[in-house]
Protein backbone atom coordinates (compact mmCIF):
# COMPACT_ATOMS: atom_id res chain seq x y z
CA UNK A 1 0.00 0.00 0.00
CA UNK A 2 1.24 3.65 -0.70
CA UNK A 3 0.68 6.30 1.76
CA UNK A 4 1.95 10.30 1.29
CA UNK A 5 4.05 11.32 3.85
CA UNK A 6 3.15 14.99 5.35
CA UNK A 7 5.09 16.51 8.84
CA UNK A 8 6.72 19.30 10.29
CA UNK A 9 9.42 21.09 8.37
CA UNK A 10 8.33 19.31 4.80
CA UNK A 11 6.69 22.45 2.55
CA UNK A 12 3.52 21.65 0.81
CA UNK A 13 3.75 19.98 -2.79
CA UNK A 14 3.39 22.64 -5.22
CA UNK A 15 1.63 20.64 -7.49
CA UNK A 16 -0.09 17.76 -7.96
CA UNK A 17 1.97 15.34 -6.72
CA UNK A 18 3.03 13.93 -2.90
CA UNK A 19 6.35 15.60 -1.21
CA UNK A 20 7.13 11.50 -0.28
CA UNK A 21 5.88 8.81 -0.84
CA UNK A 22 5.88 5.04 0.78
CA UNK A 23 5.43 1.87 -0.51
CA UNK A 24 6.25 -1.05 1.70
CA UNK A 25 9.63 -0.98 3.14
CA UNK A 26 11.16 2.00 0.07
CA UNK A 27 10.22 5.89 0.72
CA UNK A 28 10.17 7.93 -2.00
CA UNK A 29 11.16 11.87 -1.45
CA UNK A 30 9.98 13.46 -4.72
CA UNK A 31 12.63 16.61 -6.20
CA UNK A 32 13.11 18.63 -3.58
CA UNK A 33 14.55 21.99 -4.07
CA UNK A 34 15.69 24.05 -1.37
CA UNK A 35 12.09 26.39 0.02
CA UNK A 36 12.76 29.20 1.83
CA UNK A 37 11.90 28.06 5.61
CA UNK A 38 9.79 31.43 6.47
CA UNK A 39 8.26 31.30 3.09
CA UNK A 40 7.51 28.00 0.63
CA UNK A 41 6.57 30.38 -2.47
CA UNK A 42 10.35 31.04 -2.70
CA UNK A 43 14.06 29.44 -2.95
CA UNK A 44 16.12 30.11 -0.16
CA UNK A 45 19.12 32.99 -0.81
CA UNK A 46 22.46 31.59 -1.05
CA UNK A 47 24.61 29.34 -2.99
CA UNK A 48 24.41 25.99 -3.84
CA UNK A 49 25.83 24.99 -0.67
CA UNK A 50 23.05 26.43 1.24
CA UNK A 51 20.68 25.24 -0.70
CA UNK A 52 21.85 21.41 -0.92
CA UNK A 53 21.61 21.70 3.00
CA UNK A 54 18.48 22.81 2.89
CA UNK A 55 17.20 20.44 0.45
CA UNK A 56 18.68 17.46 2.63
CA UNK A 57 17.17 19.28 6.01
CA UNK A 58 14.05 19.14 3.97
CA UNK A 59 14.67 15.39 3.65
CA UNK A 60 15.53 14.44 6.74
CA UNK A 61 12.55 16.10 8.41
CA UNK A 62 10.28 13.84 5.71
CA UNK A 63 12.35 10.69 6.30
CA UNK A 64 12.29 11.18 10.74
CA UNK A 65 7.71 10.77 9.66
CA UNK A 66 8.48 7.53 8.94
CA UNK A 67 11.09 6.28 11.56
CA UNK A 68 14.30 7.18 8.84
CA UNK A 69 17.26 8.67 8.90
CA UNK A 70 19.48 9.67 6.19
CA UNK A 71 21.64 6.43 6.62
CA UNK A 72 18.87 4.65 5.47
CA UNK A 73 18.93 6.48 2.29
CA UNK A 74 20.04 4.01 -0.64
CA UNK A 75 20.32 5.93 -3.85
CA UNK A 76 19.42 9.97 -4.56
CA UNK A 77 19.88 12.11 -8.04
CA UNK A 78 21.09 15.32 -7.66
CA UNK A 79 20.37 18.40 -10.71
CA UNK A 80 22.36 21.35 -10.83
CA UNK A 81 21.60 24.09 -12.84
CA UNK A 82 24.92 24.88 -13.53
CA UNK A 83 27.57 21.22 -13.36
CA UNK A 84 30.15 23.84 -12.36
CA UNK A 85 28.80 23.93 -8.86
CA UNK A 86 28.97 20.37 -8.47
CA UNK A 87 32.21 20.62 -6.01
CA UNK A 88 30.03 23.19 -3.80
CA UNK A 89 27.00 20.50 -4.11
CA UNK A 90 29.78 17.54 -3.02
CA UNK A 91 30.99 19.11 0.02
CA UNK A 92 27.62 19.50 1.52
CA UNK A 93 26.49 16.19 0.18
CA UNK A 94 29.73 14.21 1.42
CA UNK A 95 29.11 15.75 4.93
CA UNK A 96 25.51 14.87 5.07
CA UNK A 97 25.15 11.64 3.29
CA UNK A 98 28.23 9.57 5.56
CA UNK A 99 29.90 6.12 4.69
CA UNK A 100 28.63 4.21 3.06
CA UNK A 101 27.28 6.91 0.94
CA UNK A 102 23.88 5.97 -1.38
CA UNK A 103 24.20 5.13 -4.60
CA UNK A 104 23.52 8.84 -6.93
CA UNK A 105 23.75 9.89 -10.54
CA UNK A 106 24.47 14.06 -10.90
CA UNK A 107 22.56 15.70 -13.91
CA UNK A 108 23.02 19.21 -15.20
CA UNK A 109 19.54 20.74 -16.49
CA UNK A 110 18.88 23.71 -18.04
CA UNK A 111 16.70 25.33 -15.30
CA UNK A 112 14.83 24.19 -12.46
CA UNK A 113 11.74 25.19 -10.89
CA UNK A 114 11.64 28.77 -9.07
CA UNK A 115 14.84 29.45 -10.61
CA UNK A 116 16.92 26.93 -7.73
CA UNK A 117 20.11 26.20 -8.28
CA UNK A 118 20.05 22.62 -6.83
CA UNK A 119 17.16 19.76 -7.12
CA UNK A 120 17.58 16.60 -5.30
CA UNK A 121 15.27 13.30 -5.07
CA UNK A 122 16.12 9.81 -3.10
CA UNK A 123 14.63 6.54 -2.23
CA UNK A 124 14.89 5.00 1.31
CA UNK A 125 14.61 1.34 2.76
CA UNK A 126 13.52 1.28 6.48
Amino acid sequence: MKYAINGLGIPEAHGPYSQGTTAGRLVFASGQIAYDPNDDTKVLDGDVAAQTERIIDIIEAMLQTVNCNLTDVAQTTVYLAHIEDMDQMNEVYARRFVAPAPARAVVAVSALPMGALVEMDCVACR
